[in-house]
């Protein structure tokens, strides 16, 4: 299993965000585009607790929550 190491989660969000803004800003469309800016660091967010969970899970941890 690959895990993701936080600045690849951090850059992926950017990368994702620059691309919805520049999509949806080119059709005048800028609360669409900040929806889907917060949506993907939404989804980054969740992506690097799920890593976090992982990790611990691995370690046998007593509790997984992160």
């Amino acid at each position: 299993m690959k895990t993701l190491k936080l600045a690849d989660v951090l850059k992926m969000t950017l990368i994702a965000a620059f691309a919805c803004t520049v999509i949806a800003c080119g059709d005048g469309e800028a609360e669409d585009a900040g929806e889907a800016i917060d949506q993907a660091v939404t989804d980054a967010g969740n992506a690097v607790e799920d890593a976090c969970e992982d990790v611990k899970e691995g370690m046998k941890a007593e509790d997984t929550d992160c």
